[in-house]
């Protein structure tokens, strides 16, 4: 039986899990996947992720791809993955890809989205997928600084880690926020994301916000590449993959 290839489309819901990644002491996402694919195929299956994500983080768009030499269709893998799979994930799409497909790899840029409630009270009913913010947000300011952000950089000071082994420069395509109702989503785009860049690059627009930062210290920011230059880091549950292209 030849060896096929599969590109798989999936959402998660991040708060139970420790990140996408298969954990040894912890549950991840992909641990879930290969022991539910490998039941469903007969053969042990390792998949390969579009991207690590931290403990929390959520997907609209998530692809995994794998190689099996099974019979299964792809609408079986839909509907028996979906079957099998705790409720919190969940398999939107499966198509035979080429062989040379790999989901980190082949990937030509993602889009994240990250949520803020700003409300003076939390909604316990939004809080895993929602960073709750109560301060006034200036989103005009918060924009202005996020402009800073677009075009092609260096990224050190927004990268989570210091011992930093891959190239720092990434170039953003877009950049802004938007307030619906209590709700503000700030969607980044670009080719490429270092470790937590979109949370550290919201969280120091939410210390412009607070008056720490001016949106012209964006510049500088970027230019001395320290991380202890930027602002904090949000927090986890408010991030979501949103978009992943190919």
């Amino acid at each position: 039986m030849p060896t096929r290839r599969f590109k798989v489309t999936i959402a998660y819901k991040g708060a139970a899990y420790h990140g996408f990644q298969r954990q040894i002491n912890a549950v991840g996402i992909q641990n879930i996947l290969e022991d539910k694919l490998s039941v469903l195929t007969d053969k042990r299956v390792e998949i390969e992720g579009c991207s690590r994500t931290d403990k929390g983080v959520s997907a609209n768009m998530f692809v995994f791809s794998f190689s099996a030499d099974c019979r299964i269709t792809c609408d079986g893998i839909v509907r028996g993955m979906n079957s099998a799979l705790p409720m919190d994930i969940a398999v939107l799409d499966c198509e035979e890809a080429e062989d040379d497909f790999h989901a980190r790899y082949s990937c030509k840029g993602k889009e994240y989205r990250y949520f803020i409630l700003n409300t003076p009270c939390r909604n316990p009913f939004l809080y895993e997928t929602s960073f709750h913010y109560p301060k006034e947000i200036n989103l005009d300011l918060m924009n202005r600084a996020a402009e800073y952000f677009v075009g092609t950089h260096d990224f050190t000071s927004f990268c989570g880690t210091s011992n930093l082994k891959e190239n720092p420069v990434r170039t953003v395509w877009e950049c802004h926020g938007e307030r619906t109702g209590d709700m503000i989503c700030f969607t980044v785009s670009g080719d490429g994301f270092l470790y937590n860049m979109v949370r550290i690059m919201v969280g120091t627009l939410l210390w412009v916000n607070e008056g720490r930062f001016s949106p012209e210290d964006m510049p500088r920011i970027l230019e001395e590449k320290d991380r202890r230059s930027a602002g904090k880091t949000a927090p986890a549950c408010g991030l979501f993959l949103n978009k992943v292209m190919y």
